[in-house]
């Protein structure tokens, strides 16, 4: 027990931080619960104002409690630069982004993202990397985590090559692959109540074609050594999933204490 009355800041600090629940603050300050919330309903954000610079960014929307973020990280100063609640994850969100930063100051020399929107598209002047760890994702929800034909099974194992091959190596394996396999996959099937033809493996073609969709991005940190360039989004990830596990430690917050505590997590996370 502290004997001391904390500030909103030190009271905030436990909170989010170091995820001492009400309860737990409650007792470790002997005040009561309606006091501490109050205190903690007191607490004003500092203003998030991160200094104009030119960088690689990484970015990245996500589902955190109720609400999506969408969050532009800097790799190699560790920080994220950019976030706003989005309805959900769209290319117009991403445009946004791109002009709040530039309108700033800041200057993208490259961009880091997961392919699910178009990203491209939006950074064509700038070179774009696709992030592995979501590639891989990708083909696993189309093969599972233990498929069952050879196909699948070569597939998965060429895609978890790709944290340690290069353009060159891989390029010509999936091309090996695809020609290996392409009788294989224009297999049809005819169903037997509509009587229409269907592809026999079309989760397996869907699986071909997210990585020759996304070969021409999965490499891009290869062919510029010079800015680089991460090849996964894990350093957001990182931050993403501390909010997340805060959220989950302070059940039942209103959407605008979640919103703040989601806001002040992400702008200190290192």
């Amino acid at each position: 027990m502290n004997d001391t009355k904390p500030s909103p800041a030190t009271l905030w600090y436990a909170y989010a931080n170091e995820h001492a629940t009400v309860p737990a603050l409650v007792r470790r300050y002997a005040m009561s619960e309606k006091w501490v919330r109050l205190r903690l309903d007191q607490y004003t954000l500092p203003r998030f104002d991160p200094i104009p610079r030119t960088m690689v960014a990484i970015g990245d929307a996500t589902w955190i409690g109720n609400t999506w973020m969408l969050v532009i990280r800097d790799p190699h100063a560790h920080e994220n630069v950019y976030m706003r609640e989005v309805f959900s994850e769209t290319t117009s969100g991403y445009q946004e982004a791109r002009h709040a930063l530039e309108a700033c100051g800041f200057t993208l020399t490259a961009f880091v993202g997961d392919g699910r929107i178009a990203v491209p598209w939006l950074f064509s002047d700038i070179p774009v990397q696709m992030c592995h760890f979501h590639q891989e994702q990708i083909v696993i929800r189309y093969t599972t985590l233990n498929p069952h034909l050879p196909a699948g099974v070569e597939l998965l194992q060429l895609t978890r090559t790709l944290a340690r091959t290069d353009k060159a190596t891989f390029t010509s394996a999936l091309a090996d692959w695809c020609c290996r396999w392409d009788e294989f996959l224009k297999e049809r099937t005819k169903d037997p109540e509509s009587k229409r033809w269907h592809y026999t493996h079309k989760r397996l073609r869907s699986a071909r074609e997210s990585l020759r969709t996304h070969l021409p991005y999965l490499f891009t940190f290869e062919d510029h050594p010079e800015l680089d360039i991460p090849n996964t989004t894990n350093s957001l990830d990182g931050s993403f999933n501390k909010a997340k596990a805060a959220i989950g430690i302070h059940a039942g917050l209103t959407h605008a204490r979640k919103r703040k505590l989601v806001i002040s997590l992400l702008t200190s996370f290192k």
